[in-house]
């Protein structure tokens, strides 16, 4: 029974591990997007974007990333 309980508890710490990582990922995009669109049409320019690349990236959602982000 302790094992089972021990499994239990580790799966559980794993998941909010999970969690914690999600979240801080998605404040992380959030803070990106929103610079995003801070940036002169000079700078957008020299990472080959435009003003409204730039925009429509900004309006995205903060959990709409690559599915290998979150790994």
């Amino acid at each position: 029974m302790t094992q089972v309980s021990t499994n239990i508890r580790a799966a559980r710490d794993v998941g909010r591990a999970g969690l914690a990582k999600r979240v801080f990922l998605g404040l992380s995009v959030m803070r990106q997007r929103r610079q995003l669109v801070e940036l002169d049409d000079r700078q957008l320019r020299d990472i080959g974007l435009t003003a409204e690349q730039a925009r429509a990236e900004a309006r995205r959602s903060a959990w709409d990333v690559p599915q290998s982000w979150l790994r």
